[in-house]
């Protein structure tokens, strides 16, 4: 069944102008951290100035850079099919008034989002980091082939996110009835869900934790990948030859299976490099980094089997 926090994920890409949600959602991650993703999780592996892969002195890290906050309050097949004010009494104040609203969500994975005050930290020298962290995480220090590295968090003075379970989701919200409006009901500190149907899940986070990210990845040069695919295809057909001739059985298999180059690219295919071939003088040569994508959202919902 297809997690109903992905479609949140993947418009939260796109509408925040590449920046990932952390999974777990509520988890932090901080500039320097490195991870993998394995079995559709973020696991982080260390910071790259905690394990002194980067120097103290090395360090440049730009502060409290503000965002515009229009564009962190997002939705995505919200209706709001009532607005107004109610009235009810408390034993020791009396009557009062709230403002109450109803969120209806068209289907599964549909959401509302709102952040307060958006602020970024991000490294500053990341250019002038890259081609070390690279001899260093991939030889000297680590063996990395597969990782990413955190360039850039955000955190809010507060934010929201519901997502739905399913077709025709539905929450219930009241707050305090001032002057704020009813529109801006869902993020409004003093709201709070008074009842809900088939909600996936819900946040609220009103402390400065950094849960979203940005991030480079470790990737293979693409004129060594193609050089290396064409090596191997070239070894393939003289082994499917050779294979005929050696095993003394006619296995009738003229035309043997070959892969497209598309399910080598999926593998590691610095695994086929002879040893010692790559070395922190020719790590350059192979390894680059690349910013992520959609197909590192992907990732976070894709479980291994």
């Amino acid at each position: 069944m297809e997690n109903a926090a992905k479609n949140f994920y993947r418009h939260f890409y796109m509408k925040s102008s590449g920046y990932i949600p952390s999974k777990p959602l509520n988890s932090s991650l901080f500039p320097g951290d490195f991870f993998q993703i394995q079995n559709g999780e973020i696991i982080v592996l260390g910071n790259i100035y905690h394990n002194n892969v980067i120097a103290p002195g090395e360090k440049e890290i730009d502060y409290g850079f503000k965002l515009n906050p229009i564009g962190w309050s997002f939705g995505e097949g919200v209706q709001k099919p009532y607005s107004g004010r109610g009235s009810g009494t408390d034993p020791i104040s009396g009557e009062f008034e709230f403002n109450k609203q109803i969120l209806t969500f068209d289907k599964k994975g549909s959401f509302i989002f709102h952040a307060d005050a958006p602020e970024a930290v991000k490294i500053t020298n990341w250019n002038e980091l890259q081609q070390e962290l690279i001899i260093r995480l991939t030889q000297t220090y680590f063996s990395f082939r597969e990782l990413y590295v955190v360039t850039e968090v955000v955190s809010a003075a507060e934010w929201n996110l519901i997502i739905a379970g399913a077709e025709n989701a539905e929450v219930e919200i009241s707050g305090e009835a001032d002057s704020f409006g009813l529109s801006n009901l869902f993020s409004h500190h003093s709201s709070k869900v008074v009842q809900s149907r088939d909600i996936d899940c819900y946040y609220r986070e009103k402390k400065r934790k950094p849960c979203f990210f940005k991030a480079k990845k470790l990737a293979v040069r693409e004129e060594k990948t193609d050089t290396l695919t064409t090596y191997i295809t070239a070894q393939i057909q003289e082994q499917n030859q050779w294979a005929n001739n050696f095993f003394d059985f006619n296995f009738e298999a003229s035309e043997m299976y070959m892969p497209y180059s598309t399910e080598y690219n999926s593998l590691n295919i610095l695994d086929m490099l002879p040893a010692n071939e790559l070395n922190p003088n020719t790590a350059l040569q192979y390894f680059k980094w690349a910013d992520t994508s959609l197909n590192d959202v992907e990732k976070l919902f894709t479980a291994n089997v």
